[in-house]
């Protein structure tokens, strides 16, 4: 498939002598950003940012021919995009504070720390993705545009939650932030993750890991890879998933059961974006991109302790949520059709026809498995059938006598839970449930007296007592 174009994150230096321009596109090489240009001549700059696309520039302020000072409200009036810092020889207050108020981004006293170099570009660049992906985000909501729905083939919908989801996919794919997908089980969570490495523009592996059942040797091992003679049977040196996803995306599934210091680890490379191989004290830098998934209320476990706060903000900077197939009661027609076509197709058989009522059957279910024990429940019934109208039993042996859940708003799946009856019930309720509650509040309003409680109702005082006598303690 043709991939987003990926934010490049461009980096521009800006200063009139050359060893500093080469010494800090180093360092910024080393910290993982490939893509940096250098200029030595400012009255070069303008005509190279008509010609090139780029994120942060680097400007020295006092530099011969056009100076920094000069050029940055040329910058910021025709390239307002840019984030700009200012490099400055001394630490003068006033001029530090007009480059501010002419639009720059941040700015740093030479000689140049590397330390604040990093941070200061890391944050420039993390504002520049977050500004393209509002605008983006913007676009879409206006047109409700989808521009690679060809990634999301393998995912079978007409909902428009769902849609709104692709939708937001899109603009957030090609970023390098680590994604955090949420959901209950069986909603298509690494689908999910899969269709983001492919808009991603990402030229390495996707690599998947489940970490549920892993403790921290081997979450650590698995993840990081170890050097030889780290442990007993460590006989040679071996790499880690993260290095298999170099370029790449890196998914870890059942994120919400890592253990306190596997937790810390993760926090390191998604912070950092370096980890160490177990048995090595030498730090490693990983460029994959991080994906998460988990069907856990992760804040519901920071109050238990048993989630790290800062680990969980760090998640919180694109945050996906499935919502579960309750909630998509229209696409279930769509799914029946699509998994009784796969599963015969699987099965060598024709694919059955379905009886009309089992669609509508189907949609009055919660399905607590969601798609997967959708997917789980034609397979079966496809199994057993041998030719004729698809059999209902099947479905009916699953569903038992369980009360079906009420149908609402195809689109939303909100099961007319936004009814008068449901906000009091919490569901939709029974007639035993309505009598019960109506008779209830006639009561507190005739302060106990059945006689006037009965004209309330439109009902004799016996009858009501009747009532009052059946109903349970």
């Amino acid at each position: 498939m043709t991939a987003i174009n990926k934010h490049s994150q461009r980096i521009l230096l800006v200063d009139d002598e050359m060893v500093i321009l080469e010494s800090c596109r180093s360092c910024l090489n080393t910290a993982g950003w490939s893509d940096v240009l250098i200029e030595s001549d400012s009255r070069l700059v303008l005509p190279l940012l008509e010609r090139e696309e780029v994120d942060v520039i680097v400007l020295d302020l006092r530099m011969p021919n056009i100076t920094g000072i000069e050029l940055l409200p040329q910058i910021v009036r025709e390239h307002p995009q840019i984030k700009v810092i200012v490099a400055t020889a001394s630490n003068e207050v006033e001029t530090v504070v007009n480059c501010m108020k002419n639009g720059a981004f941040d700015y740093m006293v030479k000689p140049i720390d590397v330390k604040r170099l990093l941070t200061s570009v890391k944050k420039a660049l993390e504002m520049r993705s977050l500004s393209n992906e509002l605008s983006a985000l913007k676009s879409y909501m206006f047109s409700d545009r989808l521009d690679h729905p060809e990634a999301f083939a393998g995912i079978v919908t007409r909902n428009k939650a769902m849609r709104a989801v692709f939708q937001y996919l899109e603009v957030i794919a090609g970023t390098r932030q680590p994604v955090t997908i949420t959901g209950e089980t069986g909603t298509g969570k690494e689908l999910i993750a899969r269709a983001i490495h492919d808009m991603s523009g990402c030229s390495g592996d996707y690599v998947a890991l489940n970490v549920a059942g892993l403790d921290d040797n081997m979450f650590s091992d698995t993840l990081f890879g170890h050097r030889k003679g780290a442990f007993t049977g460590a006989d040679q040196a071996r790499d880690g998933l993260i290095t298999r996803a170099a370029g790449g995306t890196l998914f870890l599934d059942e994120i919400g059961d890592l253990n306190e210091m596997s937790q810390i680890k993760l926090l390191r490379l998604l912070q950092e974006q370096e980890y160490y191989p177990v048995g090595s004290d030498f730090v490693k830098k990983s460029d994959a991109r991080i994906v998460m998934a988990t069907n856990r209320d992760l804040q519901e476990m920071i109050k238990q302790g048993k989630f790290r706060n800062d680990l969980y903000y760090r998640l919180c900077g694109h945050r996906v949520h499935l919502p579960p197939l309750r909630e998509r009661r229209d696409d279930i027609p769509l799914l029946l059709d699509h998994f009784l076509e796969k599963a015969a197709e699987r099965l060598g058989k024709k694919k059955p026809t379905p009886p009309p009522e089992l669609a509508v059957m189907l949609t009055l279910y919660p399905f607590p498995g969601n798609v997967r024990e959708f997917e789980a429940m034609v397979s079966d019934a496809v199994l057993r059938h041998t030719s004729g109208v698809l059999s209902m039993e099947t479905f009916r042996a699953v569903i038992g006598n369980e009360r079906p859940a009420p149908q609402g708003d195809p689109a939303t799946g909100k099961a007319d839970g936004e009814s008068p009856l449901c906000g009091i019930f919490g569901h939709f309720p029974t007639l035993d449930e309505v009598e019960q509650y109506m008779i209830s509040e006639a009561m507190k309003m005739a302060k106990g007296n059945q006689g006037l409680a009965g004209k309330i109702l439109g009902m004799g005082r016996q009858t009501l007592n009747k009532r009052l006598k059946s109903q349970p303690a």
